[in-house]
C-alpha cells in the first residue's frame, strides 16, 4: 500500500515539474541511466516519458517493441508487457549511442526488478509462479540476451506451482 502512494506521488510530481526544464541539459545517455535503473521510480519515470514522448522527441529514443519476443508476453496471465518493452527500450537505445556492453547487466538487472514488481502485485499463490516465470525471464536474457531461451518446459514448471484451475 505505501509503496502504490509513493507511485502515485511521484507521478503527481512529475507531472507537476515541467518536462523540459527537467531534461533540458541532459544528455541521452544521462536520460538513458535515469531510466534503466532497478527502482521503481526509475520504471516510472520511464512510463511517464513512454506515456508522453513530446518532450523527449529531440533524444530520437527508439520506443519500438517486440514485447517478449518470441516468448508469451503474458505467461500464465502474468503481464510482463510493459517490463519487456522497457527492457527492449534499454538495450534497442544503448546500442544506438554504442553504449550496450557497458550497461547489459544494470539493463537486464532493471528487467528483473520490474517483473519482480509485477509479481508482487499478485495474490502469494499466484506471487510464486510469477516469480518462478521472472527468475527463467531473467535468466535467458542475462545469459543468452534473448527471451528466445525461454521453453515450454519452464512455463510448465511455474504453472505447476499454480492450485489447479487458478490461472491470472
Amino acid at each position: 500500500m505505501i509503496r502504490r502512494i509513493l507511485v502515485v506521488l511521484f507521478l503527481a510530481v512529475a507531472v507537476l515539474i515541467p518536462a523540459g526544464a527537467a531534461h533540458a541539459a541532459d544528455s541521452k545517455a544521462t536520460v538513458l541511466a535515469r531510466w534503466t535503473q532497478p527502482t521503481a521510480a526509475s520504471t516510472v519515470a520511464w512510463n511517464a516519458a513512454r506515456a508522453n514522448r513530446g518532450p523527449w522527441a529531440s533524444y530520437n529514443f527508439d520506443w519500438s517493441t517486440d514485447y517478449c519476443s518470441s516468448s508469451p508476453d503474458n505467461p500464465l496471465g502474468f503481464s510482463f508487457n510493459n517490463s519487456c518493452w522497457h527492457h527492449d527500450f534499454g538495450y534497442r537505445n544503448y546500442k544506438a549511442i554504442g553504449a550496450f556492453a557497458a550497461n547489459k547487466s544494470r539493463i537486464d538487472s532493471t528487467f528483473y526488478a520490474d517483473l519482480k514488481r509485477v509479481c508482487a502485485t499478485y495474490g502469494s499463490v499466484s506471487q510464486a509462479a510469477c516469480n518462478s516465470l521472472a527468475w527463467v525471464y531473467y535468466q535467458a536474457v542475462k545469459n543468452f540476451g534473448s527471451l528466445a531461451a525461454v521453453r515450454q518446459a519452464d512455463l510448465d514448471r511455474a504453472a505447476a506451482l499454480l492450485p489447479a484451475g487458478s490461472r491470472n
